[in-house]
């Protein structure tokens, strides 16, 4: 079975700060540079700027949030998000997201991840399973929440989007 791979790195010490901007959803969007480094990989070009719109995408633009699946199969995402210690957070959330900005199918979540804080900085991993589309982006979306619900803007550090496609899924 052959996999297809796109690895997206920021990180604020390389990337600069990554402004922490809520959508009507009242999630974030996380961005990625274009490009790739020593931890970024998209030989596929899922993590194109030309794609979703007529004129190209610039990090941190909304659109540098996505992964455009460059085959059907079966995705594995994965995502690994930093937050800056905040006393603040009483709640931290994730969720991956088809076409987040409406550009596709349609807005449509999964796999919402609810966590208490720990002491000191909100370091997380997060792991879904679904079958993907080259015509449907993805993102994942991020948010601090404090007492009563608010939405804060807690600086983030470090954030990893990740799509494994497995293209060979059988069929009986």
């Amino acid at each position: 079975m052959s996999v297809a791979i796109c690895s997206l790195l920021w990180d604020a010490a390389r990337h600069g700060k990554q402004s922490v901007k809520y959508d009507s959803d009242g999630y974030h969007l996380l961005r990625f540079p274009y490009g790739t480094d020593d931890e970024s990989y998209d030989v596929w070009h899922m993590h194109d700027p030309g794609k979703g719109a007529t004129k190209p995408s610039k990090f941190p633009d909304a659109r540098s949030g996505l992964i455009w699946p460059s085959h059907e199969g079966w995705g594995v995402l994965s995502a690994m998000v930093f937050w800056e210690p905040d006393a603040r957070v009483k709640e931290v959330r994730a969720r991956y997201v088809r076409d987040p900005l409406n550009l596709a199918a349609g807005y449509d979540s999964t796999a919402t991840n609810d966590s208490a804080p720990t002491g000191g900085g909100q370091y997380r991993t997060y792991l879904w399973q679904m079958f993907v589309h080259p015509d449907t982006p993805l993102g994942v979306k991020v948010s601090a929440r404090g007492a009563g619900d608010v939405k804060l803007t807690t600086p983030l550090i470090h954030a990893q989007f990740k799509l494994a496609i497995h293209t060979g899924v059988l069929t009986p």
